[in-house]
């Protein structure tokens, strides 16, 4: 009897199985590989290239193969009859500048914009048991209607990040809404005793009328801290479902600690589940206090911040996973702690990153000026304009939302123009940021005077005395005003400053910039930013230091094809001495000693001075086997002075311990004598 009992518990449990889950939720299928490329003009595509995604027609902008035009990508995709009662989307992270979508032959869609993602479904245009054929049209040539109509970044065209297949039930939380995973969670008040806000959902039913919703918060040590359920009715391919929900003692979000949350949304029963989604996000109060201070929590942050680019030698914008993972490592290690995402965002796994290693985050819409043509028209008062800025806006809101590393939204970058004023378009967009978000700042990127500065919570000013005007010591003069002039007193400002310097220019005098230059020295680059780094840091007057910018990126209208402002070089391979410098004075957990100048290798000048940067003390410097002084000059600043140096010349720099040390090879002198 007891036997019998087990085996009809046993039975039992197995003919419960179907009830719980038959097949996946949803399943997800990278389909990057197999495309064929070919630009419009030939028509046919008779001689078509196989391509794997990401990629892009312009790997070689720097080489002068910049290429603004119109391309095709297909590919056959064969749907299994076993999916017959699923549904099918499509997921495209990222397409510079305009994607339309066929799917046999059939118009599904078209997306304006190149660095969010979009969603398409294509339930109603597959054939079941058969192979279909996909075609996206993919354009990145100049129009009027969308942004950015203006920048000094290539907008290199193609599908230059990942593509998905989704396969789903009938009824989900609905990927549609702005190509989110549904679910976004909406902080409304944090503090160390407690955190308010609403998880909103978005679902997507086609055969059922209602259904339960279930709502868990848990904790990164895996406690369940909020637990919620509720039947939601009247369904359709766009209700929104908005669960409150409160949070005690919550471990909060910082720099110093990033705690995580993963919220965890459940539709159906718990014998029936259509579907799950969870999502990992972190909860923090960002607020700017009376003495200009980013804070965190209430706690004021210290943002030394860098521009990071998009793109990279070789590749363009069709960068990897790991690609990105590197970049990060490069800007942890020379000390910064955080980063601008120029003119759009960064493939998601970036923001993920910052997440999970507390590293701050600004995201700008594409709404900006090339600083290198006049001609340009940044903004056209149409509607066409307007919307594609405001959908653009939306977007990069709703996708990044959920990410609490990401702690404000810029609007603006650089723009202004002659006759139609952009002012009213600025204050239209951080209303609309403040609607979608009222839990983040809003900041706008500014190098002009007037009431553009005052739109958005925070403005960061961009600086330059001393390149093409002026002397770098004018920016002290700069900092004076800032702090006395009773009207600039009242912005909430940060500081943005960086200029060219190429490696392979080294050259005996540092002179100013003109405009058409081409001559771009590393010293010259050099020079600016240990000045301003170091007068900007005795100011402490900004809430934050961006540097412009981390990396040299592609610039078809730049000479050589490159913005040079880069720290980094394109290829990632050679740091330039600016980031040893911010490495020096930045990066307090690893040590740097390093001899400035250190590509400047053969000099006429027979008197000489040696410039280091260390941020193990003052170094001690030896010349040819001989012990020279060293003198303070500046914060990880150390030079030594009036050097007679020539011929064959060894430099070696350590630290008081030995344990650190640089060294440099010269040749000084008239070079006809070797």
């Amino acid at each position: 009897m007891r036997n019998r009992n087990i085996i009809l518990t046993i039975l039992g449990l197995l003919l419960c199985l179907p009830l719980i889950a038959s097949e996946p939720l949803r399943s997800s299928y990278n389909i990057n590989s197999g495309w064929r490329f070919f630009y419009s003009t030939e028509v046919d595509g008779s001689r078509a290239d196989i391509v794997t995604l990401p990629h892009t027609w312009n790997t070689q902008c720097a080489e002068g193969g910049y290429l603004r035009t119109t391309a095709n990508y297909t590919r056959e995709l064969h749907i299994p009859s076993e999916w017959s009662d699923r549904r099918l989307f499509l997921r495209f992270g990222g397409v510079q500048s305009v994607a339309d979508l066929f799917v046999n032959g059939r118009y599904v869609g078209s997306h304006e914009g190149g660095f969010t993602a979009f969603t398409m479904e294509i339930t109603d245009y597959v054939r079941h048991g058969e192979d279909n054929f996909l075609r996206v049209v993919v354009s990145n040539v100049e129009r009027n209607d969308i942004l950015p109509t203006s920048s000094d970044m290539d907008l290199a065209g193609g599908i230059y990040r990942d593509v998905e297949l989704l396969v789903t039930g009938k009824n989900i939380i609905s990927p549609l809404n702005h190509s989110t995973d549904g679910v976004y969670v909406l902080q409304q008040s944090v503090s160390p005793e407690l955190v308010k806000g609403v998880v909103r959902i978005y679902v997507s039913a086609t055969t059922i009328d209602n259904t339960m919703l279930t709502l868990r918060i848990i904790r990164g040590d895996g406690e369940v801290v909020v637990t919620r359920s509720a039947r939601a009715s009247k369904l359709t391919t766009d209700r929104a479902i908005d669960f409150p929900f409160e949070i005690s003692a919550p471990e909060l979000w910082s720099p110093a600690s990033p705690a995580l949350y993963r919220v965890e949304v459940t539709m159906g029963s718990e014998r029936v589940i259509e579907d799950r989604v969870s999502v990992v996000t972190g909860f923090r109060r960002i607020t700017i206090d009376d003495c200009n201070k980013l804070c965190i929590n209430g706690e004021p942050v210290v943002v030394r911040g860098v521009n990071l680019p998009h793109d990279r030698s070789g590749k363009g914008t069709a960068v990897l996973e790991r690609d990105v993972a590197r970049d990060l490592r490069i800007v942890q290690n020379m000390g910064a702690n955080a980063i601008r995402s120029i003119s759009g965002p960064h493939m998601d796994v970036l923001y993920t990153s910052c997440d999970r290693e507390g590293v701050l985050v600004w995201i700008d819409m594409p709404f900006s000026r090339s600083p290198l043509s006049f001609s340009d028209i940044c903004y056209y008062p149409t509607s066409a304009f307007r919307d594609n800025g405001f959908a653009q806006l939306e977007e990069i809101i709703a996708q990044n939302i959920n990410h609490p590393s990401v702690v404000m939204w810029g609007l603006f970058s650089e723009v202004w123009q002659r006759g139609d004023d952009v002012v009213e378009y600025v204050r239209e967009l951080n209303s609309r940021a403040h609607a979608l978000d009222p839990s983040r700042l809003t900041v706008g990127c500014s190098n002009v005077d007037g009431e553009i500065n005052f739109i958005a919570d925070l403005v960061v000013l961009r600086q330059n005395v001393g390149y093409m005007k002026g002397s770098v010591e004018d920016v002290a003069v700069w900092c004076r005003q800032l702090s006395t002039n009773t009207l600039w007193r009242k912005l909430r400002y940060g500081v943005c400053y960086g200029e060219e310097g190429s490696i392979s220019h080294q050259t005996e005098r540092i002179e100013r910039a003109h405009r058409g230059t081409y001559l771009l020295p590393e010293r010259r680059q050099t020079y600016m930013h240990e000045r301003y780094s170091d007068i900007i840091a005795e100011a402490d007057i900004f809430w934050g230091v961006w540097l412009n910018s981390m990396f040299d990126y592609a610039s078809s209208r730049r000479p050589y094809g490159l913005n040079q402002s880069g720290l980094v070089s394109y290829d990632r391979a050679t740091a330039k001495d600016a980031y040893y410098l911010y490495r020096a004075t930045w990066n307090s957990s690893e040590p740097t000693l390093h001899i400035s100048d250190c590509r400047w290798t053969e000099r006429t000048d027979t008197l000489q001075h040696v410039n280091i940067y260390s941020s193990v003390g003052q170094p001690t410097l030896v010349v040819d086997g001989d012990t020279v002084a060293v003198r303070a000059i500046a914060r990880g600043q150390y030079r030594a002075d009036s050097l007679t140096l020539r011929g064959r010349v060894n430099i070696v720099a350590t630290d008081s311990t030995g344990t650190h040390h640089d060294r440099l090879e010269l040749r000084v002198g008239s070079f006809a004598e070797y």
